[in-house]
């Protein structure tokens, strides 16, 4: 007889990001991996969520977003939760802009679109990780792979 294997979620991940196909697929992939997921449509909602109670262990950030952008978003976050986990995610694949969100205080920065592997392998290194001091932060990890630069299998 087989029996249901039950999951404890791992964390919550705070999902900001304005598009709903997007969210969608990381509420999916999050949710295969058994992490609880919580959604914000923009930078200004995911701070009221924050502000609410919502206490993820990782928030994945867009960086193009109406009104406040994922930069700014960021600036807030650092200021009002130093200590919150944070990883960047753009179409962007800009080094002065990858540069900038982990100086700004980004454990990781991912390309668009995101292959699951690639996000689970940066949630699990971000959540495992300690936060870097202040003043090392320009040393966070990099994850800018962009899903077409992937071999494809024969």
């Amino acid at each position: 007889m087989l029996s249901a294997e039950t999951h404890q979620p791992k964390a919550t991940v705070l999902v900001i990001e304005d598009s709903p196909e997007v969210q969608r697929y990381f509420r999916f992939v999050l949710e295969l991996d058994h992490y609880r997921v919580e959604v914000a449509d923009n930078g200004e909602e995911g701070l009221q969520r924050l502000r609410k109670g919502c206490t993820p262990g990782v928030v994945l950030l867009d960086m193009q977003m109406p009104g406040m952008d994922g930069l700014q978003t960021l600036q807030r976050l650092r200021t009002a939760y130093p200590s919150l986990k944070v990883i960047m995610c753009s179409a962007l694949d800009d080094p002065d802009l990858i540069r900038q969100a982990l100086r700004m205080g980004a454990q990781a920065y991912l390309v668009k679109p995101i292959q699951h592997l690639y996000l689970s392998a940066a949630l699990e290194r971000c959540l495992i990780q300690p936060l870097p001091e202040r003043s090392r932060q320009p040393n966070a990890s990099v994850v800018a792979i962009p899903f077409s630069g992937l071999p494809r299998p024969n």
